[in-house]
């Protein structure tokens, strides 16, 4: 989700079409969590998720 759409940012009064690139490419990447920290508790979560979310 872009900066400029989430609730924190919301007393900027700005709104969707503001920043149409941003949108765009917000729809087309996925960021996925990644340091060492991350357990394999976690791992296994988030490919879980996106298994199901990708039907695999």
């Amino acid at each position: 989700m872009p900066l400029h759409v989430q609730e924190c940012f919301k007393y900027l009064n700005l709104k969707e079409g503001d920043f149409p690139i941003s949108e765009k490419v917000s729809k087309e990447i996925m960021s996925l969590p990644m340091n060492p920290y991350v357990s394999d508790e976690e791992i296994e979560f988030i490919v879980g998720s996106l298994a199901k979310e990708l039907r695999c």
